[in-house]
């Protein structure tokens, strides 16, 4: 990086950059917990010469620290596989439930972009479709930073909410769906054949941009719709003002998804074979449930953690799910 002309080639330069902050996620806190270590180490040396008990405390508060923190690095080192390194694109599809799960798959948007903001990763709404008489019927967001793919994987599926319903004149219980979908950003050095010219195995649609996004967005027919029609898989972008921006970045989306596809059903073939269940993928199982009435809870049916407080999770402290699941998924590989 400190090489002249490092900047003149801005996506090289990016690249670089990126790679930079994955071995960093990496290194800087094995460095920390390294160097902690060696600090308790001179500590205990001096409290046993004094004898006293002056720094216990100090000792106690240093291991609690150290503790959290290989916590955190033995977490990291679960994201071992290629992609986990990746930037993600989360997709968000209303479900059973009406107005009410509308309204729950615009919650989930915003838990994860606030997520994603308390982490320090950038986001973008590559597409959205409003509903029409609150929230939305789908949506896809990016969320780029390092191992944000591996973080925010075990995601996919389907999540549930249980309230009394703002929507309904009675104020009845409701039970409502949304499903979430999480595939990773990939770059060049991932290829997936697709003949993305021969109308038999993709279809492309354009159409007019809708919802948010200023006059310019919508009176332009940039928005792309693809359709990978082997595997009735669909993807579409219409954040950019450009057709050839939105084409471009559907097409990467398309490929990321049909290599998903792809993981997921050798995974579940290597799930089948060690006599295990596969793995609960987009509009499978549910995987968390979110209750805000009768009782007040969250639970993962997966790891079976739970908390009292739901909210919490919906304003986007995902991490204690994130690393409930992760060991959880730990334990499923041993």
């Amino acid at each position: 990086m400190g090489e002249p002309g490092f900047w003149d080639n801005q996506e090289s330069a990016q690249a670089t950059m990126n790679q930079l902050k994955q071995v960093n996620v990496t290194l800087k806190p094995l460095s920390e917990l390294i160097t902690g270590a060696e600090d308790l180490g001179v500590m205990l040396e001096f409290a046993e010469e004094d004898g006293g008990d002056e720094m216990v405390g100090e000792i106690q508060q240093t291991v609690t620290r150290l503790t959290e923190e290989f916590d955190k690095v033995e977490l990291q080192a679960m994201l071992s596989a290629p992609e986990d390194a990746s930037s993600a694109y989360v997709a968000i599809q209303s479900g059973e439930g009406g107005t009410d799960a509308q309204d729950f798959a615009e919650t989930l948007l915003r838990m994860y972009q606030r997520w994603a903001e308390t982490r320090g990763f950038s986001t973008e709404l590559l597409e959205t479709s409003p509903a029409e008489e609150a929230g939305i019927h789908s949506a896809t967001l990016a969320i780029r930073g390092p191992y944000v793919y591996g973080l925010l994987k075990g995601e996919t599926g389907n999540h549930r909410l249980i309230r009394m319903s703002p929507f309904d004149s009675a104020h009845r219980r409701q039970t409502s769906f949304a499903a979430v979908d999480v595939t990773p950003e990939l770059d060049d050095s991932y290829s997936v054949e697709i003949a993305w010219d021969d109308p038999l195995e993709v279809r492309e649609d354009i159409f007019r941009s809708g919802g948010a996004g200023g006059q310019k967005v919508n009176k332009t027919d940039s928005a792309i719709r693809l359709t990978h029609l082997p595997s009735n898989t669909v993807v579409q972008c219409q954040n950019e003002r450009s057709q050839h921006q939105n084409r471009a970045l559907a097409r990467k989306m398309m490929i990321a998804k049909l290599y998903q596809i792809e993981m997921d059903r050798r995974e579940n073939e290597s799930a089948a074979k060690r006599g295990q269940k596969s793995r609960i993928g987009f509009g499978g199982g549910t995987i968390r449930s979110y209750v805000l009435h009768p009782e007040s809870y969250c639970k993962d049916n997966r790891s079976d953690y739970k908390t009292s407080h739901p909210q919490a999770a919906l304003d986007g402290d995902l991490d204690p799910w994130i690393n409930a699941y992760l060991r959880w998924a730990m334990m499923q590989n041993k």
